[in-house]
């Protein structure tokens, strides 16, 4: 059970059930789906991996700064989906507000999942 309790793992779990979610709901439900749905899973996939690794590699090193080390990491996810929302919508997509809503609400499962990891680690950083 220690296995499950590592982020990482967890991360992926998440990751994996969402992909699962993803592809159930292309399905049954083609239209409520962008065509770019797995370039927009998978971007925000590596993202959302590559923040946590530096979130972690800061904490440990400076682990006074909590406080600017989240607001860091809230702004580079923050920049990171503009601009990837920019340079695929820059040439001319269609159904944009499809994409920009499927962008969104998948953003939001891995955000949600920042903040449940960011509340459990609440309690050893606090010592």
């Amino acid at each position: 059970m220690k296995f499950l309790q590592n982020n990482h793992v967890r991360f992926f779990l998440l990751s994996a059930l969402l992909a699962l979610l993803i592809l159930g709901l292309q399905i049954v439900f083609p239209a409520v789906i962008h065509e770019r749905i797995w370039e927009i899973f998978f971007f925000l996939l590596i993202l959302s991996f590559l923040i946590g690794l530096l979130n972690g590699f800061l904490l440990k090193a400076f682990s006074e700064n909590f406080f600017q080390i989240s607001v860091l990491a809230m702004i580079l996810r923050l920049i990171a989906s503009l601009v990837f929302i920019g340079v695929e919508v820059w040439p001319g997509m269609e159904n944009i507000i499809l994409f920009i809503a499927d962008f969104f609400v998948i953003f939001l499962f891995y955000l949600i999942f920042d903040i449940y990891a960011f509340l459990s680690n609440l309690r050893p950083i606090s010592k």
